[in-house]
């Protein structure tokens, strides 16, 4: 177990800190317990896991064989509740679970060749079964957040985004409040878990085989109201896009 780097974090700032020497995840392997196994936690901290491993763990994990196209469409489509838009090999779909991303999450990335990661049948519940397994390996009362990595309608390039939460809120809203100068606020909230998963990113990054980052700081008052990603999909009556 590596040592706790900082005993204490100053008001106001976060420490972001990758965890390290997991292995390689298979099916069946105790998420919950190899975190706690690389790295010491406290109470209030926030782990981040990407999806990917969660899916290897989960089994969420399929043949697909180098430059099919036409089996890759096909795996897309049965992941996918409805083909939003397509453009050559990109196809933005909309999943079971509401999310609109490429290809349905469907990702070869960082996987055996010949093998697809998809993305967990409840990203939430997956989020759920960490953290209590946290709370038994580790006697600590941690948030977690399941990354995967999205682009954006409104901008180029990609980050991480939660696709699942537990034990923190993954929204807060904070229409109806003041801002710095008084004002009523009427459309401000704010996407917390989403910011977490793309400041854990930034230590994981994408090539370095860290799949998992602890934010440390956060605001104790997001503990207290344990919420869903599945709140921060903008219903379809709300979505230009669609």
């Amino acid at each position: 177990m590596t040592a706790d780097p900082v005993s204490d974090v100053p008001p106001g700032a976060l420490l972001v800190l990758p965890v390290t020497g997991m292995g390689e995840v298979g099916r069946g392997d105790d998420l919950a317990g190899m975190i706690a196994g690389a790295i010491r936690l406290r109470d209030h901290d926030v782990v981040v896991i990407t999806q990917k491993v969660v899916s290897k763990a989960e089994g969420r994990v399929v043949p697909l064989e180098p430059g099919d196209l036409a089996a890759r469409h096909r795996l897309v489509v049965s992941e996918s509740v409805r083909v939003l838009r397509q453009r050559g090999e990109l196809v933005i779909t909309e999943t079971r679970h509401g999310f609109v991303c490429a290809n349905a999450g469907v990702d070869v990335s960082n996987m055996a060749a010949g093998m697809a990661a998809l993305l967990p049948e409840d990203p939430d519940r997956s989020a759920r079964r960490i953290r209590d397994g946290l709370r038994a390996a580790a006697g600590v009362e941690a948030g977690v957040v399941v990354s995967d990595t999205f682009g954006r309608a409104w901008r180029r390039g990609v980050t991480d985004v939660a696709i699942g939460c537990a034990g923190i809120a993954a929204i807060v809203d904070l229409r109806g409040t003041p801002d710095a100068n008084g004002r009523e606020l009427t459309a401000t909230e704010v996407a917390i878990a989403d910011e977490l998963a793309a400041a854990a990113e930034l230590v994981m990054g994408k090539a370095s085989g860290i799949p998992a980052a602890v934010v440390r700081g956060v605001d104790r008052a997001w503990f207290r109201r344990s919420s869903v990603a599945g709140e921060l999909v903008r219903p379809p009556s709300e979505d230009l896009f669609r």
